[in-house]
């Protein structure tokens, strides 16, 4: 959990703009890596799958939001969360 924590001082400056995108992407992070926890121990939680499958899709469309808008803030923020960065991008 220490290590989300720096990573949001890290991204958005301590500043708790919800609206940020770089914002919006930790939190989503956040709230993937807590489902797919939940996910290793009650692989048959379909509900959940769901739901992750949601999370994934909207994170990864405000990743390629960002890709757009501002690239030296996207690699910053793949490198810092460690995810994948988007397929020819």
């Amino acid at each position: 959990m220490d290590k989300h924590k720096s990573i949001d001082a890290q991204l958005i400056g301590g500043n708790k703009d919800t609206g940020f995108t770089a914002s919006q992407i930790y939190y989503l992070t956040h709230q993937i890596l807590k489902l797919t926890s939940h996910l290793e121990s009650h692989s048959e939680d379909y509900s959940s799958q769901r739901g992750l499958r949601k999370l994934l899709d909207r994170r990864r469309r405000l990743l390629i939001y960002l890709s757009d808008k501002n690239t030296a803030l996207y690699t910053k923020v793949v490198k810092n969360l460690g995810i994948r960065g988007l397929k020819g991008r």
